[in-house]
Order: C-alpha cells, then sequence, then structure tokens
C-alpha cells in the first residue's frame, strides 16, 4: 500500500510541477529565438495583475546569460504605495530547445514556472509578449519605457484573439517620479 501512495504522490507531483512550465492552449512560443539578442534590460508596457507585481509602477526585466547557459532574470519595480524600490532575483532556463522562446523561470528554489515568448518583433527585438503556464498571467515588454498607440493596440488586438482578458490589463506607468 505504502508504494502504491508514493507512486500516486510521485506521478501528481511531476504532473502538478510541468503544467507549472507547459503553454496555455492555443499558445505557441516562438521559433528561431535567439537568445543573445534578446538579452539585456525590457521595460514592462503592460501586464495581468498578479500578487507580486502589485502597486508596482517603473517595472523592468533585466537578462544575461550565465556562464552554464542559464539566464539570470533580474526583476526591478517601485512599489507606489510603500514609496521604496523592491527587485527579485531569478533562475531561467529552456524547456526544450535553445531557440524555441519557452522557458521556465525560478524565484523560488526548484519550484519553475513557464515563460513563454508568443510574439517578438524581430529582427530587432524591440518588444515581446510573454505568458506563463496560464492565460491569467501576460506581459508585454519593450526595449523602450514608452511604446506608440499602434502597437498598444496591435497588443490589445492580439491577446484579445487568443482569449486573455484584456479588460483586466494594467499599464504600467515608467515615467520616473
Amino acid at each position: 500500500m505504502k508504494l502504491a501512495f508514493k507512486t500516486v504522490l510521485f506521478v501528481t507531483t511531476v504532473f502538478l510541477l510541468s503544467a507549472c512550465t507547459s503553454a496555455p492552449e492555443g499558445i505557441t512560443p516562438i521559433k528561431n529565438f535567439d537568445l543573445e539578442k534578446y538579452q539585456g534590460k525590457w521595460y514592462e508596457i503592460a501586464r495581468l495583475d498578479h500578487s507580486f507585481e502589485r502597486g508596482m509602477e517603473q517595472v523592468t526585466a533585466t537578462y544575461s546569460i550565465n556562464d552554464d547557459g542559464t539566464v539570470k532574470v533580474l526583476n526591478k519595480g517601485f512599489i507606489s504605495k510603500e514609496q521604496e524600490w523592491d527587485q527579485a532575483e531569478g533562475l531561467a532556463k529552456f524547456v526544450g530547445n535553445a531557440d524555441i522562446g519557452h522557458l521556465k523561470v525560478s524565484f523560488f528554489g526548484p519550484f519553475y514556472g513557464a515563460y513563454i515568448i508568443f510574439e517578438l518583433d524581430r529582427p530587432n527585438y524591440q518588444y515581446a509578449f510573454i505568458t506563463s503556464y496560464s492565460k491569467d498571467y501576460l506581459w508585454f515588454l519593450s526595449r523602450t519605457p514608452t511604446v506608440n498607440n499602434e502597437l498598444k493596440q496591435h497588443f490589445l488586438n492580439q491577446v484579445k484573439a487568443l482569449g486573455f482578458d484584456t479588460n483586466e490589463i494594467i499599464w504600467v506607468n515608467q515615467k520616473p517620479l
């Protein structure tokens, strides 16, 4: 009986951990991804609300390649209510091939969440649309702190067509205080 319980527990754990790194239905990670070009600083233009960024503005993400091929992730944002900066450092790894925009990222130990780039400005790498394992997570990143209205509308059209809740999108204030 103990062996059966341990087997079920192991299979359930593996399933739950892998589910957090898979793509949501209808989302396809980009192909021909170049991590070298992707690394550097990105500004968060828009996102869906979630607890770990709630109340933050001037949010940035900086990616750099470690010697072992993993990716250092440094997220930084200003918490308006507390009038202070906060940052989190994480580690990202490719889920499969390094030329597919599907990574998994961890900010706390062995627990990883999906980081899926489903649209990327190429060949210039000037903006990216990202989700995670569910459509409750969404980010619009840009190399610049502001983007034009045409690109904002393109983002809204794309994510609405993919089933994201566009009524809940937060446009991030990138203006320094």
